[in-house]
């Protein structure tokens, strides 16, 4: 029986939760392809009060993904255009579910502003071909800072 996924952001106690989804799925999908300087960088950045922090402060918006109580998926948009953060869990991804959270966040930056041209990212090796999936593309080459590796890049919004 497949369980039933909701959406809804992130609150005060969840940052727990997202946390440690978004390092469960970075060890074993991400972290491979960086450094050990890479992986302590990317880790200051997942800390749960950090998490919190930058969504009290406005900073960004987190929506997660559940299925019976449980997190099993996260973004993290920061403003209003950036996604810092995407990770779904490993037995969930191909499900939809990623496609539901990116679908809530575009939503919620054109909502927030209706003039935006594009969401953009730095996507890990490994995440190229979801981003392509959904209509990403890349707009430079590969970068390293701080030993974390990543691919720039953009998805147009589309008007109707």
């Amino acid at each position: 029986m497949r369980e039933r996924t909701t959406f809804r952001e992130m609150a005060a106690g969840d940052e727990g939760a997202a946390s440690a989804l978004i390092e469960d799925v970075f060890d074993e999908f991400i972290a491979p392809d960086y450094g050990p300087g890479g992986v302590e960088e990317f880790k200051k950045h997942i800390l749960p009060e950090d998490l919190l922090q930058r969504q009290l402060n406005g900073d960004s918006f987190i929506i997660l993904a559940e299925e019976d109580g449980e997190v099993v998926g996260v973004i993290d948009v920061r403003d209003g255009c950036h996604i810092r953060l995407f990770f779904v869990r490993k037995d969930r991804q191909g499900r939809g579910i990623g496609r539901g959270l990116f679908s809530l966040a575009l939503e919620r930056c054109t909502g927030d502003n209706p003039e935006l041209e594009e969401i953009t990212v730095n996507s890990s090796p490994y995440a190229i071909p979801i981003y392509e999936s959904m209509g990403f593309f890349a707009t430079r080459p590969e970068l390293v800072r701080n030993g974390i590796r990543h691919i720039p890049m953009a998805y147009r919004v589309m008007r109707g």
